[in-house]
């Protein structure tokens, strides 16, 4: 078939130089296409191997019902996808089901808190996760940036081998990681063990702890103030500072909630120095705006790590009513401390708070401090 003379190009025409309507992948595909596969061979490093089983085949191969392996997968934290057909689990996903089955079988954990030990898992070692991640990344970013920058200059970038450089890093690395990460975990399971008097196979108990919280002065004010990096400087300042001070005083952490430090301890006088000790050692620092403490104690309910009852809400109530860089202490501590010669207590007017009746603070204090 001939072309129609209208269309027909002449002879001598002067070639065409435009670009073509579908012009060839520039940098941008030959980075997106690194991105990907760093990340599925991250993801085979991390999971031990490749997703090959849907939720059924997943929960047939560890003989667990699927509605018992979904309520286990949803309380570590991980989400359902809507397509039910989607391969999404590894043989490492299948032994989880099959290892918390065998603690249930084993008379580890009671059938009816299997989900909230898993739930409690899930949670504690994904906000580990959150600060690994960014660990790990930035790593191997610099990896990454260092095999580009040796690729002479006009020639394309070795795909391949970048992604097998990341591959390596990544193999190497978590090794060491998991390493630490165990050895921390055992470190402080030998000291809870020294803590927990309860009875074998019970995830509850009723214990008598003083309970603390200590919070930053004026954060709300200050996210307004601070960039994204001095805010997260502050909070690492402040959450390192408390964290060493209530170790080394005898003490734990419960959690930290944002500006928030709570912690327990067993004896009223080393709590009450956990609190002297940290606000001395905030006033002394010139880049934390201060604190308040509140401590309080009685019989808590203590529950996967985390504090519940009457006496937690008390010290949350004298921490959030005390003036800035001051410590309130509930009645049955002061009564505790009035033998201690290192510690002054002083009376100060009941106040009225939500959900208590009247709560009547004690000012915590050195007896070498002045009064107002």
């Amino acid at each position: 078939m001939t072309a129609d003379s209208d269309n027909a190009e002449p002879d001598n025409a002067e070639p065409d130089n435009s670009e073509p309507d579908n012009p060839e992948p520039d940098n941008s595909d030959e980075g997106e296409q690194l991105r990907l596969g760093i990340q599925e061979d991250l993801e085979r490093t991390l999971l031990g191997g490749r997703r090959r089983f849907d939720r059924y085949q997943a929960a047939d191969e560890a003989g667990v019902p699927l509605e018992r392996a979904t309520r286990l997968w949803v309380a570590m934290g991980f989400a359902q996808g809507e397509d039910t057909d989607a391969v999404m689990y590894t043989r490492g996903d299948v032994q989880a089901l099959r290892t918390i089955g065998r603690l249930v079988d084993e008379g580890v954990i009671t059938p009816d808190m299997e989900v909230s030990v898993t739930r409690a898992l899930g949670q504690s070692l994904s906000r580990l996760a959150e600060w690994q991640v960014g660990l790990m990344t930035n790593f191997i970013g610099t990896r990454v940036a260092e095999v580009s920058a040796e690729t002479p200059e006009g020639e394309p970038l070795d795909v391949d081998a970048v992604r097998n450089e990341v591959s390596g890093v990544a193999k190497g690395l978590l090794p060491t990681i998991e390493a630490l990460q165990s050895y921390v975990w055992r470190r402080h399971l030998a000291a809870n063990a020294g803590r927990a008097l309860f009875g074998p196979g019970e995830q509850v108990s009723r214990q008598r702890l003083v309970v603390g919280f200590a919070d930053i002065v004026g954060y709300t004010s200050l996210t307004r103030q601070l960039g994204i990096d001095e805010l997260d400087k502050l909070i690492e300042r402040f959450e390192s500072t408390a964290m060493d001070i209530i170790a080394e005083g005898h003490g734990w952490v419960v959690k930290t909630v944002g500006d928030e430090v709570m912690c327990a301890v067993q004896q009223p006088a080393d709590a009450a120095l956990i609190a002297l000790q940290l606000q001395e050692r905030v006033m002394a620092d010139e880049l934390l705006p201060g604190i308040r403490v509140g401590l309080a104690v009685g019989e808590v309910l203590v529950r996967f790590g985390d504090a519940f009852g009457s006496v937690v809400n008390i010290a949350a109530r004298l921490t959030s009513v005390a003036k800035p860089d001051t410590i309130l202490v509930d009645n049955e501590v002061a009564e505790e401390l009035r033998d201690f010669s290192e510690f002054r207590i002083k009376s100060m007017r009941p106040v009225r708070v939500r959900g208590l009746h009247r709560l009547h603070p004690h000012l915590l204090r050195r007896p070498e401090t002045k009064t107002d």
